[in-house]
């Protein structure tokens, strides 16, 4: 089992390595085997990209996350031209029903909102939205209709879990109710619960997921 100074190094060469991170103004603090990350980065997806790369190195079981976007001496962009560009951006993505979708920016935090009829929809105008210069922060509150959930939706996911190679399919169990998906189990990495919740995800009709599989080092 790693100590605290270890994967506190660990994560620090992650994220050193990670092109799309500019690790020097990140700060990381790990206490029993919890990671804080604090700092500065220049925009969201940065921001986001620190906190997937954290996740991914072994032994990680939590993240505080504290990092601030600080943006470089470029002109302040306005709400309404930060609201703008999302809706261009969303009218030009096939894979985002912008029609439904209601967009609010206040002092660069964006909101989302509306109804969509997939999952993938929905997280994809929180990442098209997150890559706007300007934007601070992202609050998706999409609701992803409710359609019936297929009766062969266990299977879909099994079969999805036995074509990661990085997934034991075997330590990963599943229950369906009526649009919710609750996984449990056991994985060894925790990346391996991110694959298996993402899964769970992109079965049709699945409007909730329940992630109670543990993390064994």
């Amino acid at each position: 089992m790693k100590t605290d100074g270890q994967l506190q190094r660990d994560v620090m060469d992650e994220l050193e390595w990670d092109p799309s991170v500019d690790h020097a103004d990140i700060g990381v603090a790990v206490k029993d085997g919890v990671v804080t990350l604090s700092g500065y980065v220049t925009n969201y997806v940065e921001k986001m990209a620190a906190e997937k790369a954290t996740r991914r190195v072994s032994g990680v079981k939590a993240i505080a996350e504290e990092i601030q976007v600080r943006f470089k001496s470029e002109p302040h962009t306005a709400d309404h031209e930060i609201a703008k560009r999302i809706l261009d951006i969303f009218s030009w993505n096939v894979s985002i029903p912008h029609e439904k979708i209601n967009v609010k920016v206040e002092k660069g935090w964006v909101t989302l909102s509306g109804t969509v009829d997939y999952y993938h929809q929905s997280a994809e105008a929180r990442k098209s939205a997150a890559r706007i210069s300007g934007v601070t922060g992202v609050s998706n509150l999409i609701e992803v209709k409710k359609l019936p959930v297929t009766s062969d939706v266990r299977e879909r996911i099994v079969a999805a879990f036995k074509r990661q190679a990085d997934l034991d399919a075997a330590g990963v169990t599943i229950y369906t109710e009526g649009n919710t998906v609750r996984l449990g189990g056991r994985v060894k990495a925790w990346h391996e619960r991110g694959v298996a919740e993402r899964a769970a995800w992109a079965a049709p009709g699945v409007t909730k997921v329940e992630d109670n599989i543990i993390v064994s080092f």
